[in-house]
């Protein structure tokens, strides 16, 4: 099912209103799930829009979140969703990190007591947008066991980083320290397809290609993923006072309960170090050179990082987006949910 962007965004907005959410921040998630769809990332999309409202409906986010932003030093704060929809939460964070790195150079702001906020590469790019460098990091709830380990520990926990170019593009990556993303396991059962074997691992720890038996995903690059959720681990969690490694709340074990999940944004203003401009001519000149290179064996052509999901949304932006049918039925439907989440094993179906 092909979707337009207004439409899916209008349908998502709606149905995440009708569950609980006031029509303000029903629209901001809309808008950061529609950015992941656009973007190819359906694992971050219209997917989750079931799962988001019946956490609204059973009283697991707060609908009526009262936002606290602190300056706590000339570079620094820390934002409070107050267990909000994430989403929400971070954009507006990330907004006031743009706004003190303009004039400190460099902005680093904590964000604690947040719902899941989707996509980072969502966050990282409105620095971007704005002539900056935007880093950005959060936990999940543990289901990859670390290198060595037979038991999972630390969750996939993201990293996302984007750069201004002197023209429309954005150098982005937004990247899970797992080999892949929970949610792209999601995604292939919601299509009824199989994984690469490197991706996760069974009951047994034996390497599976069914999304259906998957007990624990694996950190990308054994010991060096295993090293980078760590860092993400106590940037986003340590560091903000809040649950940490396999304290990190579940997902889907109580819907009526607040998740306390944190995010760190580091904002860069390049202004501080070097001619902006030129910043920004070098990184166009990087993603021109990195074009150019001779591509390998099976390759047509290297692209940059985040390229493949312009070209994905330059593509979608033409001819809609691709939806799975079971999603655009529910989002069409009365139903706000089917209570299908609440206190399910992370890798039940």
């Amino acid at each position: 099912m092909k979707v337009s962007r207004s439409d899916l965004n209008q349908l998502i907005a709606v149905k995440l209103h009708k569950a609980g959410l006031s029509k303000e921040h029903a629209d901001g998630v809309a808008d950061v799930l529609v950015h992941a769809d656009m973007r190819g990332i359906h694992s971050h999309g219209a997917m989750r829009v079931e799962y988001y409202a019946e956490r609204i409906a059973k009283g697991g986010i707060n609908t009526t979140p009262n936002f606290k932003y602190e300056v706590t030093g000339p570079c620094t704060a820390v934002f409070d969703g107050d267990n909000g929809v994430g989403h929400v939460a971070a954009k507006q964070a990330m907004d006031e990190a743009i706004q003190m790195a303009q004039t400190s150079g460099i902005a680093a702001v904590g964000v604690r007591r947040i719902g899941h906020s989707g996509a980072l590469s969502y966050f990282v790019r409105q620095a971007a947008k704005a002539g900056m460098i935007g880093i950005s990091v959060c936990q999940s709830d543990p289901m990859v066991v670390p290198f060595g380990g037979s038991e999972p520990y630390y969750g996939t926990n993201p990293i996302a980083f984007a750069a201004p170019s002197n023209d429309d593009r954005l150098l982005t990556l937004d990247m899970a320290t797992t080999v892949q993303a929970w949610g792209k396991i999601l995604h292939a059962r919601s299509r009824n397809e199989s994984i690469p074997d490197s991706w996760a691992v069974d009951k047994e720890g034996h390497p599976t290609t069914d999304p259906f038996k998957v007990n624990a995903l694996l950190p990308i690059a054994g010991p060096k993923g295993y090293g980078l959720m760590m860092m993400v681990d106590v940037l986003s969690g340590i560091l903000l006072g809040l649950p940490f490694g396999n304290k990190v709340s579940s997902m889907y074990h109580n819907l009526t309960e607040y998740r306390n999940l944190g995010q760190f944004h580091l904002v860069i203003n390049p202004a501080f170090f070097t001619d902006p401009v030129v910043f920004r001519q070098h990184i166009s000149q990087t993603m021109d050179e990195l074009n150019q290179i001779k591509p390998a064996p099976g390759f047509e052509q290297v692209l940059f990082p985040g390229q493949n999901n312009d070209l994905i949304q330059e593509e979608y932006e033409q001819n809609g987006i691709e939806i799975v049918d079971e999603i655009y039925e529910y989002l069409v439907s009365d139903t706000v949910h089917r209570n299908q989440y609440d206190h399910k094993d992370p890798f039940a179906k």
